[in-house]
């Protein structure tokens, strides 16, 4: 972690703003590095102090969306205090979420403004890079998708089941993503303070978080790339999609013709094959270490959370339990899974012209709301909007996602973000290269990504 340890620094007093990076699932700080340099090569240490989080690494992100977010709150609380010692005020915060890190700064954002962080220190930036915000349970139908989602669910101890919405939030008798996504959770009320609220996600082959989750969208306009014309930013072409006129089908006559759509079918029926044929033999041959692995890290992990439970884990409960909901704004897998998640095809709902799915077909159409309203009382009004925006019939089919996914689209499109498609096109593993996770020459697609959200997003 030599290179995310050099970038993290106390800096001078003069700087005023924290900027905190948290690492995905299996990750460690060294994933951030890239972003991170990047980050302080556009901002001296005169302007900007820069902490990549570094208490849930590796297996440590195992045991849970709300326990890495405790871990990570008491960080930034004893990180500020030890600048403050040194005579540097913070004054401004700024959180970037990488995968599931940004469900951890969802959580962390939640604390933080219910212990008053938000009433002396202003929240700017909130950005996500393919987080899996709608968690990853596959928008399928079929004995295939099922299995799937019931060994992904056991793999990965409690992050797992909460990531597959399996889980039982405390005494919410609800998933904890789905009361993340709640108007009424101290989460949405601190997601809602941020002047900037920026999401990217990949178009195509993201193998662990696709395109729906990380986007927050109920439609998918890319799974076939030839029947659609897509609409870049100009300075970042071919990679960074227009986030107000993103995509359209092409017109019939040059969409591909009718035989060219039957062998595309054929091809995608046969690469369910390999599914079936890893769900039957690769997982009980070729996955046993990674399912004993797993056993172990699942033993460990439930260790560590009973440790914490009992307070016994350096951090102290008290701090960080708290109501979850109040009334208003001021009361009270990598490897072989991400494989068989690559080749699962997506299906949908038989109709999408009832209400229910109208409202969950916003998030495709054009985000002019990118840097929101800092209040749900002006949010209110952009979703009457979209509401307007949404009685159309949608050029898309709706993806057979759950109740609970459908109202978490509807609760964080109100909230707002901007959202920035990204479409990587030389490497088959872009949820790495969307942050350029490593130097390999191959992901180099992902600095224009970077380039493009300091240059167009990021505020000092």
């Amino acid at each position: 972690m030599e290179e995310a340890e050099r970038i993290t620094n106390d800096g001078p007093p003069t700087a005023d703003h924290l900027c905190v990076l948290i690492h995905g699932l299996w990750g460690n700080p060294n994933h951030l590095s890239y972003l991170a340099s990047s980050l302080r090569d556009k901002h001296s240490e005169e302007k900007l102090h820069i902490l990549v989080s570094k208490t849930n690494s590796n297996t440590f992100t195992y045991d849970g969306i709300d326990l890495g977010a405790e871990r990570v709150t008491q960080e930034i609380e004893t990180y500020i205090q030890g600048l403050e010692k040194n005579g540097s005020e913070i004054k401004k915060l700024s959180i970037v979420g990488y995968s599931l890190g940004g469900l951890v700064a969802r959580y962390t954002i939640g604390l933080l403004y219910s212990k008053g962080w938000f009433d002396r220190i202003k929240p700017v930036n909130f950005t996500t890079f393919a987080t899996p915000h709608l968690g990853v349970k596959t928008p399928l139908l079929g004995v295939q998708h099922t299995v799937f989602n019931f060994l992904g669910s056991r793999t990965l101890s409690t992050s797992g089941r909460q990531l597959f919405t399996i889980d039982t939030f405390r005494d919410t008798n609800r998933p904890i993503l789905s009361v993340l996504a709640d108007p009424r959770s101290i989460f949405m009320l601190a997601l809602a303070q941020f002047s900037h609220r920026v999401l990217y996600a990949n178009i195509i082959n993201d193998r662990s978080a696709p395109y729906y989750t990380t986007s927050i969208s109920a439609t998918d306009p890319y799974t076939n790339l030839d029947a659609v014309s897509i609409n870049y930013l100009p300075d970042y072409a071919p990679n960074i999609i227009d986030p107000v006129d993103p995509v359209h089908l092409k017109p019939p006559e040059i969409q591909p013709p009718f035989f060219a759509r039957i062998a595309s079918s054929s091809q995608s029926l046969l690469t369910s094959v390999p599914v079936f044929a890893l769900l039957s033999v690769m997982i009980p041959v070729g996955s046993v270490v990674f399912l004993i692995n797993s056993g172990i890290q699942q033993v460990r992990s439930q260790k560590r959370i009973r440790l914490h439970e009992e307070g016994k884990a350096g951090i102290g409960l008290g701090s960080y339990r708290i109501p979850l909901l109040v009334e208003n704004a001021r009361s009270a897998m990598e490897g072989a899974f991400e494989n068989m998640n690559a080749r699962q095809g997506q299906q949908y709902l038989p109709g999408t012209a009832s209400d229910e799915n109208h409202e969950a077909e916003l998030s495709d159409k054009p985000q002019r709301n990118g840097h929101a309203e800092k209040n749900y009382q002006a949010a209110s009004q952009t979703s009457l909007d979209l509401e307007r925006i949404s009685s159309r019939r949608s050029e898309f089919p709706t993806l057979a996602l759950t109740p609970q996914q459908f109202e978490m689209v509807r609760a964080l499109d109100q909230v707002g973000f901007r959202k920035y498609r990204v479409h990587i096109h030389a490497v088959r593993h872009t949820h790495a290269a969307i942050i350029v996770r490593n130097q390999k020459p191959s992901l180099d697609e992902g600095k224009i990504v970077v380039r493009h959200w300091l240059d167009e997003e990021f505020e000092i």
